[in-house]
């Protein structure tokens, strides 16, 4: 069974559900599950350096603070998933496309390493406050994963790897995506949203007694 996740890094909900789906993963160990996470840039147009999170939501939104009761629900619902929501420490808006690329590099070397530095990327800027947008910080969480910073520095600037980003990115437009996290399974079918462990578990569970039907 094939799953694709497009999501962004600067996304609350985006580490929700990678979280929630996790939870139905473990409850379904034996289900053979390739799973690849996907870009999809929520803010493609910010500068490269990124910009004052609290210039940004000013900007954006007119009010700094007009998420406070959303974060804390969003605090609420992370303590029960094992997330460690801190907005407070966060103070730049980030631009995403370098921390896509390090995901994209990672998962050449392998599944395994590709979710290693999702979750590695997520924690530190929504738990941290770390500018997931800065080469040094994304070099550094590379090391921490036990991958070569050099090789992921030269990520950073591939050509190669910008166009397969802009590539899937296109692909989720094509496919009716416009919100985030978006779960494709087998290309047939869609769930949108941090949604609850068992809405993934049931569909996961019809792929597999479909398939075995045909078999």
């Amino acid at each position: 069974m094939l799953v694709e996740v497009f999501s962004d890094t600067v996304c609350p909900w985006c580490y929700v559900g990678k979280r929630r789906f996790e939870q139905a993963l473990a409850a379904r160990p034996d289900l053979p599950v390739e799973l690849r996470w996907l870009p999809f840039e929520l803010n493609p147009d910010l500068p490269a350096g990124g910009a004052d999170r609290a210039e940004y939501l000013r900007a954006k939104f007119g009010n700094a603070d007009r998420f406070r009761d959303a974060q804390q629900r969003l605090r609420d619902i992370g303590a029960t998933l094992g997330i460690d929501f801190q907005f407070e420490r966060i103070t730049r808006m980030p631009n995403t496309r370098r921390s896509h690329a390090l995901i994209a590099w990672a998962g050449g070397a392998s599944a395994v390493a590709q979710a290693d530095i999702k979750e590695r990327v997520l924690r530190a800027y929504f738990s941290e406050g770390r500018d997931i947008g800065d080469s040094d910080v994304l070099a550094a969480l590379a090391t921490e994963a036990g991958l070569d910073a050099g090789a992921a520095r030269a990520a950073f600037g591939d050509p190669a790897l910008h166009g397969q980003i802009a590539t899937l990115e296109a692909q989720a437009q094509s496919w009716g995506i416009s919100g985030v996290p978006a779960f494709v399974f087998d290309r047939r079918w869609l769930i949108s949203g941090g949604q609850e462990p068992q809405v993934f578990i049931e569909l996961m569970d019809r792929i597999a007694a479909e398939s075995a039907a045909t078999a």
